[in-house]
């Protein structure tokens, strides 16, 4: 639970000052964060080979946040984070993610496509009507409903453009991030075998993400 300890204290904390004198306790909590995802990753490349060779230093995403846009002035994340991709952190295909957060923060693992490229969307929506049967069956597959209940991210009030907002399918036709998250207790992370259940967690996900793949890619 030393992960959730140190976000903990870091969110009330978030300073440049706090974190430089705590700098080798955020570095110990770190690399047991690499070790643990290195066993992660091992587990779902069981399942899912093109994640093999990938690396939990690889995989998880800075600490540091990009504040230049932002209301927010905060330097640090509140979270771990890490993205399960042989493509590394460029989100131009599916994959899968997972976050720990610090207590009042979410912790979840998720699967789909995050891209915003308008292309990338439509051509993604268009195998999902074409191919409504074989889509329809993935999502409605038992435990993948009961992990993965509901679509996470913004959503169109409308059809996009060339489509009928009359669309028997339109709830699909407005999503504009396809993915499915799970969230989780904090307290998963306390247990030392938490690298082993939630690789589990995230095997049904991959129906839904070899189905956004091989449309994405298909010529």
């Amino acid at each position: 639970m030393e992960l959730i300890q140190f976000l903990d204290r870091l969110q009330h904390n978030n300073n440049r000052g706090w974190f430089a004198d705590h700098r080798a306790e955020y570095d110990e909590v770190r690399e047991k964060w690499y070790e643990d995802m290195d066993r992660l990753i091992a587990n779902v490349a069981q399942w899912e080979p093109r994640l093999a060779g990938t690396t939990g230093r690889q995989a998880s995403y800075r600490i540091y946040r990009d504040t230049r846009f932002s209301l927010d002035k905060t330097p640090y994340k509140t979270n771990f984070s890490a993205i399960l991709s042989p493509r590394g952190k460029r989100l131009q295909v599916a994959d899968y993610y997972i976050q720990a957060g610090a207590p009042g923060t979410e912790s979840l693992t998720a699967g789909g496509f995050w891209a915003s490229d308008s292309a990338s969307l439509q051509k993604l929506r268009k195998a999902m009507i074409d191919n409504i049967e074989e889509f329809e069956v993935i999502i409605n597959e038992p435990e993948f409903k009961r992990l993965y209940p509901a679509w996470y991210g913004p959503q169109l009030k409308t059809a996009p453009k060339g489509w009928n907002r009359n669309h028997p399918h339109v709830d699909l036709l407005r999503l504009q991030v396809v993915g499915r998250e799970h969230i989780l207790d904090q307290s998963v992370f306390s247990d030392p075998s938490w690298p082993d259940k939630v690789a589990e967690l995230l095997r049904p996900l991959k129906p839904l993400v070899d189905f956004i793949n091989y449309s994405l890619l298909d010529e």
